[in-house]
């Protein structure tokens, strides 16, 4: 499969995505933790179908020692027993704020009052641009049909 678009060869794509990578790089230095980062990358990746953000993310976490078992069952967390209550707290979130569009109300109070009694307020600002930030990758590669497979961890930074 080849893509749509080589958005790295865009003028315009590569300006976005060097602008992504910067605003991802201020996320993963923040204090929430890594391990909670890549669950939320790989559920939001899980919604909307975008293979090359899970070939990275799922490559990447197993990379950071990450269990087979965990990463298995992260479209499944709410009956999985493997998550801690601080990171099912993030998966909500993640999950209403990738499905904003399916629910009526956008994400609820219950999902952010739960949220901010596992994470702080940097960590909830991190968090709520971590969503913001995988969406977008998600739909560019998405869009521009990106293939998957091949990557190797760290191969992005």
């Amino acid at each position: 499969m080849d893509a749509r678009l080589n958005y790295y060869g865009s003028p315009i794509g590569s300006k976005v995505a060097k602008y992504l990578i910067s605003a991802g790089k201020v996320v993963s230095d923040s204090t929430l933790p890594a391990a909670t980062q890549q669950l939320v990358e790989i559920r939001a990746s899980q919604i909307n179908g975008c293979a090359v953000c899970l070939d990275m993310h799922t490559k990447d976490a197993a990379h950071a020692g990450e269990t087979s078992v965990r990463l298995n069952l992260v479209a499944t967390w709410r009956e999985a027993t493997v998550f801690t209550e601080a990171e099912r707290a993030a998966l909500e979130l993640a999950e209403q704020g990738t499905r904003i569009a399916d629910a009526a109300g956008g994400v609820t109070d219950e999902a952010w009052a739960n949220a901010a009694k596992h994470y702080d307020e940097d960590q909830l600002g991190a968090l709520v641009c971590l969503i913001a930030g995988i969406n977008a990758w998600n739909r560019l590669n998405v869009i521009t049909q990106q293939p998957a497979g091949d990557y190797q961890p760290g191969q992005w930074g």
